[in-house]
């Protein structure tokens, strides 16, 4: 018996590593594959069966004082991540190591009371992989693209159930991403709520040096805490150190739940990244041969204050590179029609901005509601547009640009012809009565996005584009939830979701459904899902990033210079670009034409850009001024990756008349730009401080007007340069290039 172990042992060493297995993962990251064939016990990275599988496959007990516990590594150049399975003890992470800190936010041999790993209630149990409930099936490890992989598949021991644990780690960044796959492997149906995706105990240091900030890591909170669906980024750092951990969930909108249990133990923190359990409960049953895949979650490390570890360097860097869709990549300028036209838009209007737009350098010309004669059909308003879209096509393509559309998702007028044959489709409300919306265009029917009616609106989107050969498309209005105060989910029998409850996550993951088809389809256009198709004002996270390209994040008041206009699109951006990609943000209404240009030009290039107004109310000197910045900017951009991070400046926390703000975005090799305003401060400088940007000196210019500035060294930086304005203008924006 001994000697038949050693040949099993040995054979397991020699299948260390096997390319074949990690290739056959990489492209199949969830298939099933047993580990004794062929009377050959293969394994990766260690791996070998536990105790039950040993004795199940083999036809013998485990020989006595074998330990079976099993390690795995998952990391990159700069970040790993021990996972352990142990008999009896269950699946547990035994360590995160930041390799450029030298920190340890889960240090080996710490108390694992706080962390279970994964958790969550099925058929009203509650099921964790701390402890003896699962055994070891299987586990893969993968060399990505990227990164590296590993999956650890775990059998429950009474019901028909796997959980797949699969973790990922992206070259170049401290992160470690983590989701599930519930799997019914049984004859009777698995009801799960209270799902817990990450479920760890993160060690800082003692409670009294830690600090929390909230939603997008830029709200001091206390340590002990509830994040829900603005928090898409919490930052958790010791005071003292610097060290910390940034927690992004990329569960979608209102189905977010974040716990910090920063009271509950004095030498850890209790952290938990779920599904919510209560204000929008998420419950999800699973058929026998069906499963269900969690979103993701990330956790990135950081050190404050140490150049490149910074999270401001880390956090947009991570978040634009790997969880958009478009990976860091440039969006392009957008026109969009709705201020001050809103449904007022026609040819005759359409065709004088195309000629601006044009000549302004913009090269997406989108045309908002009022373009299609109903909610949720394609066909054309022939009365604002004679002779259809054809003419608009031609005339924004032969000005180098190309077409945008405002495109309803859910709410749609209930002469459309989804809606007249397929009434069942329709959300409805607690007393069974269809759900409705109010819009511009009047009260609209709301479809379910967890009926067969996704598919139909997949495939209106998709004729949409081909039709109209489409670069973008605003998919607008409510879904899941209206942000104005209608309630949510849908009460509906025959839908995808078996009760309310349920059709609150499957709305959001109908919208990522609808996406998905299009981008099979059409894998170059950029898709925006509005703050109002996620549900919230103002809102965007990970999950949303999943799903789409864009977000329009708002709606900002900029009709006259008084306005709320882009003083306060600063304070939207300034607050969620320190952890979301600040390219994933359109931020509307900043027109053009009011003044001041060189203001609403400063604005709108902190995110995607975007411009509304009138152009026709412009000067020909102005139409000229804005083609030379956005010129200057694609060609800067195009060279210089902006996404790498953000540096608010100035009165950031809020944004005010009589202080300056500002905000800088620089390329890890030190090339960037600097914008700031004077409001209405009468400060003749803004002292910028930067100390973060890499060694070297640095050669400044004022893009308005191109004046010299001189050079500046990172010693500078640090004490603070101080940047005039020029007397007659409001803003500056400084382009920055670094020689090393």
């Amino acid at each position: 018996m001994d000697a038949l172990c050693k040949v099993l042992f040995g054979l397991v060493r020699s299948a260390e590593g096997s390319s074949d297995l990690s290739n056959r993962f990489s492209h199949s990251p969830v298939s099933r594959r047993r580990l004794f064939q062929d009377a050959i016990l293969a394994g990766i990275g260690g791996f070998i069966l536990g105790n039950e599988c040993w004795a199940g496959a083999l036809g013998f007990e485990a020989p006595k004082g074998v330990d079976l516990t099993r390690r795995w590594v998952v990391g990159s150049d700069r970040m790993t991540r021990t996972i352990v399975y142990k008999p009896g003890t269950g699946i547990f992470t035994e360590d995160i190591a930041d390799l450029g800190t030298g920190s340890h936010l889960v240090p080996v041999g710490a108390d694992r009371r706080a962390a279970t790993e994964f958790s969550f209630v099925c058929n009203g149990k509650i099921f964790s992989g701390a402890g003896d409930q699962f055994e070891l099936l299987d586990a893969e490890e993968s060399q990505l693209n990227d990164g590296k992989a590993l999956l650890v598949r775990l059998g429950h021991r009474v019901l028909g159930l796997e959980v797949d644990v699969f973790y990922t780690s992206p070259q170049g960044h401290p992160a470690i991403r983590k989701h599930l796959v519930l799997r019914n492997v049984g004859t009777a149906p698995l009801r799960f709520t209270h799902l817990n995706i990450e479920s760890l105990g993160i060690a800082l240091g003692p409670q009294s040096e830690l600090l929390l900030n909230a939603q997008y890591g830029t709200t001091p909170r206390e340590i002990l805490y509830t994040g829900r669906s603005e928090d898409a980024c919490l930052l958790l750092t010791n005071a003292r150190s610097g060290l910390g951990v940034s927690i992004l969930s990329e569960v979608p909108g209102y189905m977010k739940r974040t716990e910090i249990g920063g009271w509950d133990f004095d030498d850890q923190t209790r952290v938990g990244v779920m599904y919510d359990t209560d204000l929008m409960p998420f419950e999800r049953v699973v058929a026998p041969s069906a499963e269900f895949v969690t979103a993701a979650v990330s956790l990135v490390s950081f050190r404050r204050g140490d150049g490149l570890c910074d999270p401001q360097w880390v956090l947009p860097s991570y978040s634009s590179r790997v969880l958009s869709r478009r990976g860091g990549s440039a969006v392009p300028w957008i026109y969009n029609t709705w201020e001050p036209f809103e449904r007022g838009i026609n040819h005759e209007i359409a065709l004088q901005l195309i000629e601006c737009a044009g000549s302004m350098g913009l090269d997406i010309f989108t045309i908002d509601d009022g373009w299609q004669a109903e909610y949720g059909e394609n066909e054309v308003n022939l009365d604002s547009f004679p002779g259809g879209l054809g003419p608009i096509v031609e005339a924004v393509e032969a000005r180098g640009m190309r077409l945008g559309l405002w495109v309803p998702l859910a709410a749609i007028g209930t002469a459309a012809r989804d809606h007249q044959q397929h009434p069942e489709w329709a959300c409805q409300d607690l007393e069974g009565n269809p759900k409705s919306t109010s819009t511009m265009g009047g009260q609209k029917i709301v479809m379910c996005l967890a009926s067969d009616y996704r598919d139909a609106a997949a495939d209106r989107i998709i004729d949409a584009v081909s039709r109209f050969h489409l670069a973008y498309v605003k998919l607008d209005l409510t879904t899941i939830f209206n942000a104005y105060g209608e309630a949510p989910g849908c009460w509906a029998k025959g839908h995808h979701h078996g009760n309310w409850a349920e059709s609150l996550s499957l709305i959001y993951e109908g919208i990522a459904h609808i996406t998905q088809r299009v981008y099979a389809r059409h894998p170059e256009v950029l898709l925006d899902i509005t703050f109002e198709v996620w549900g919230q004002k103002h809102v965007i996270d990970a999950g949303l990033l999943a799903a789409g390209d864009l977000d329009w994040l708002s709606n900002v008041d900029d009709n006259h210079p008084d306005s709320a206009g882009p003083r306060q699109a600063r304070q939207l951006l300034y607050q969620r670009a320190a952890s979301m990609p600040a390219e994933s943000m359109l931020i509307g209404n900043l027109q053009a034409n009011i003044p001041t240009i060189e203001e609403s030009f400063a604005t709108a290039i902190g995110s995607a850009p975007l411009l509304l107004g009138d152009l026709r109310n412009l000067s020909p000197a102005e139409v000229h001024w804005y083609g030379a910045q956005t010129r200057w900017f694609k060609a800067f951009r195009q060279k210089t990756s902006l996404g790498d991070s953000f540096f608010p400046l100035g009165s950031w926390q809020q944004t005010n008349a009589e202080q300056w703000d500002g905000f800088a975005r620089f390329a890890r090799r030190g090339n960037g730009l600097i914008a700031i305003f004077r409001n209405e401060s009468n400060a003749a400088s803004a002292i910028v401080q930067l100390p973060l940007l890499p060694e070297g000196r640095y050669r400044l210019r004022a893009v308005f007007g191109n004046r010299d500035l001189g050079t500046q060294t990172s010693a500078d930086w640090k004490r603070g340069i101080p940047i005039p304005f020029a007397p007659e203008i409001r803003a500056e924006v400084i382009e920055v290039l670094r020689n090393a």
